[in-house]
């Protein structure tokens, strides 16, 4: 499945309130829902009135990230970005994969791990521990779906970097956002 296809956008797998909608980074589509979407999912008023279409969003986000100042800077961008638009994020991770990848990926990521409690912004991921033993079970049936794909680490010996712990999930989300950017796994249906 192309990774940038709306295919979550199908208004039959999500029914609830606007907010919801918005605040979804799953369903959020910003400001490409269309008249009809907004009407019937009750956004209007919610979002500028102007509808755009994803490559009207995509290079006004290129033009976001070039103005970071940093590699590290620009990583936290596209994972805010990534929290609020999937589609999004996967749109312009793949169709600007040369001036990305290194961001999303190597050398970036070792930076962001090391970082990756101070730069940590919402939950992402399934985070397991030595106080979890005998629990795991219940742990595990926490995730909503039956993932396609699942990268997990231990947290040690990440790219040389020695033993990160639970920072180490960076490297996790960021060889995800490659598999579904390169091998088409549908974002919702992987686990870091």
């Amino acid at each position: 499945m192309d990774p940038t296809t709306p295919f979550s956008h199908d208004p039959r797998y999500f029914s609830t309130s606007s907010q919801d909608v918005i605040n979804s980074y799953t369903y959020n589509k910003g400001t490409a829902f269309t008249k009809d979407e907004r009407y019937q999912h009750r956004l209007r008023g919610l979002l500028p009135h102007r509808i755009e279409t994803i490559e009207q969003q995509a290079a006004r986000a290129v033009h976001q990230f070039d103005l970071k100042n940093s590699p590290m800077e620009q990583y936290i961008y596209l994972q805010s970005l990534r929290h609020r638009n999937e589609t999004l994020f996967y749109y312009v991770l793949t169709h600007h994969v040369e001036k990305m990848l290194p961001i999303v990926y190597t050398p970036t990521v070792g930076q962001a791990c090391t970082q990756f409690d101070a730069i940590w912004r919402s939950a992402q991921g399934m985070y397991l521990s030595l106080q979890d033993k005998g629990h795991i079970r219940d742990i595990l049936n926490n995730w909503k779906q039956t993932p396609d794909i699942i990268v997990m680490t231990d947290g040690s010996r990440i790219l040389g970097l020695g033993d990160l712990g639970a920072n180490g999930m960076g490297i996790a989300i960021g060889k995800l956002s490659l598999y579904v950017a390169g091998g088409g796994f549908p974002p919702p249906k992987n686990l870091p």
